[in-house]
């Protein structure tokens, strides 16, 4: 089946994850972190794209983010390949890609997903058993939006900005969602629509999105379109 051309909305929020080959480890020491980040930093900028959340995890990353048009988001993700990847090479002595294929990316209608997207890519830490606390991770932005921390990588999603009129009041707020985690049916869907690179939000979001968009947005149905009955005409 031939691949989906890439959604990609502009002022829209997107939910991206790139994976490293199996068995290479994206993330060695405190200095790779710190060296993906300021790459990550001068590229959203560069591109016009607002970062929300992030996780950096050791074989893969996450992002939730924003492009101001259809290009910044891909131009983005090369960014970081092309001065990453040398980076990482030259400094572990190996040669080759540590991407593993295309990214993954989805359209999410951010007034039913902003908030849960966000605490599934910052909660990554706690489910992979690296910390007991997603506070106590310090790769991801999630120190930011609890308080601990000023992220200069990021840009406050207006939703973030609604959660409380103080910035106390926000983050007490975002903590108490963090507490409460998410039920395994929107993480599937999140996990589902990102692999896939299906629009995810409700039907009148999606139909919307669908009248400029060039490519399907939702997956079609399944099987065979049923047999309309032939009619026979009367004797």
């Amino acid at each position: 089946m031939a691949r989906l051309p890439r959604l990609v909305i502009p002022s829209a929020l997107h939910h991206v994850v790139q994976r490293c080959h199996e068995g290479v480890q994206l993330f060695r020491d405190e200095q790779d972190y710190l060296q993906f980040l300021s790459w990550l930093r001068q590229g959203a900028h560069q591109f016009h794209v607002a970062i929300h959340a992030y996780v950096l995890m050791p074989d893969h990353v996450h992002f939730l983010l924003t492009p101001a048009d259809a290009e910044g988001l891909g131009r983005l993700l090369q960014w970081l390949g092309r001065y990453y990847v040398p980076y990482y090479n030259r400094k572990y002595l190996r040669t080759g890609s540590l991407w593993q294929g295309r990214y993954k990316a989805t359209v999410l209608e951010a007034e039913n997903y902003f908030l849960p997207c966000s605490i599934f890519v910052e909660s990554n830490p706690v489910r992979a058993g690296l910390v007991e606390d997603a506070a106590a991770y310090p790769w991801s932005s999630y120190q930011h939006h609890a308080g601990q921390r000023i992220d200069p990588v990021l840009s406050d999603h207006p939703i973030f900005w609604a959660l409380g009129n103080t910035p106390f009041q926000r983050e007490a707020n975002y903590k108490e969602l963090m507490a409460l985690s998410l039920s395994k049916s929107v993480m599937d869907q999140l996990r589902h629509a990102t692999q896939h690179a299906w629009a995810l939000g409700s039907k009148t979001y999606v139909d919307a999105l669908s009248k400029d968009a060039t490519r399907r947005l939702v997956p079609g149905k399944r099987g065979r379109p049923r047999k309309q009955p032939v009619e026979v005409p009367a004797d």
